[in-house]
């Protein structure tokens, strides 16, 4: 990048639609004051925050996992709520408040927060490839023995942006990858 990287972002968000909302600094308090896990622009990423829909893993129905055939009766969900608590030994899904735009020379990759991390959660979430849209799925798990607790509306994980000097030959958008355009959180599709 000839441009430094929290300027380049913030050119992408503003001028090219790349992340809406988008916050141009790093948010830490709300407008009471109040502590808050950051979001918002870094130094060389951006700070998404989760949103207030979260589906919880529960076994409650005996459901087995299968990406090839998901049942969502392996989820308990909680709508518009503040946080989320996590079971021990357990993971929830959710998404980003922000919708994102990539362009087709650009690949995006999410760390978790560290903030999290020292609590034994850990986020994860596949790479955001050359021309995907959408509200990123997040995925939390717990790997406690205890009860873990998710902010909505709060920094949750980091996403890292890597530009190429030439967009790729075959972007997401070409493949017309089966989770283009997603809103909410998003189950898995076979």
């Amino acid at each position: 990048m000839s441009i430094k990287p929290d300027t380049w972002i913030r050119e992408m968000a503003i001028n090219h639609g790349m992340i809406t909302p988008f916050e141009t600094g790093q948010i830490r308090r709300t407008e009471a004051g109040e502590r808050l896990i950051s979001y918002g622009t870094s130094s060389y990423g951006y700070d998404v925050r989760c949103d207030r829909d979260f589906k919880v893993f529960t076994n409650i129905n005996s459901t087995i996992v299968d990406p090839k055939n998901f049942d969502p009766k392996g989820f308990h969900d909680l709508k518009d709520v503040d946080e989320c608590v996590i079971p021990p030994n357990s993971f929830a899904l959710a998404s980003t408040v922000e919708t994102f735009r990539i362009p087709a020379d650009v690949l995006v990759l999410c760390v978790g927060k560290s903030t999290y991390a020292r609590c034994g959660i850990i986020v994860n979430v596949t790479p955001l490839e050359p021309e995907w849209v959408g509200q990123v799925t997040l995925e939390f798990s717990n790997t406690t023995s205890l009860p873990a607790k998710i902010y909505a509306g709060e920094g949750v994980a980091q996403l890292l942006f890597f530009q190429s000097d030439q967009p790729c030959e075959t972007t997401y958008k070409d493949r017309e990858g089966k989770y283009q355009n997603q809103r909410g959180v998003t189950l898995p599709k076979a």
